[in-house]
């Protein structure tokens, strides 16, 4: 079993940075990939980055450049650095986890993006 517990949302105006955080129960590098989703109420989920096992890391074509992902080790935990955020970025946003061949998911952080 893995559980993870998602940090860091809130309200921001345009343009700011935010942090997010996902705690995860077991050591990040035993999982095939951690990384994170977004949803809007009544829209499906949308693939925001991930970074695999290896350190590969993969992004959604419309956040490559503002949105990072990285990860501590010694935490076991990984961060979605967001940048020069957006309206449309207001959603909730998800931790996921590919391990064993199984997928997990936090309960999700709000981020709000509004003036």
């Amino acid at each position: 079993q893995v559980q993870l517990v998602e940090s860091g949302g809130g309200l921001v105006q345009p343009g700011e940075s935010l942090r997010l955080s996902c705690a995860a129960s077991r050591n990040i590098f035993s999982f095939t990939s951690i990384g994170w989703y977004r949803q809007v109420p009544g829209e499906q989920r949308e693939f925001v980055a991930r970074i695999t096992g290896g350190g590969l890391t993969n992004y959604g074509d419309a956040l490559r450049g503002r949105f990072t992902i990285s990860r501590d080790g010694a935490k076991n935990t990984v961060y979605l650095q967001m940048t020069s955020l957006k309206p449309e970025d207001t959603a909730i946003y998800y931790c996921n986890a590919l391990w064993l061949q199984q997928i997990y998911w936090g309960q999700g952080t709000q981020v709000t993006v509004s003036s």
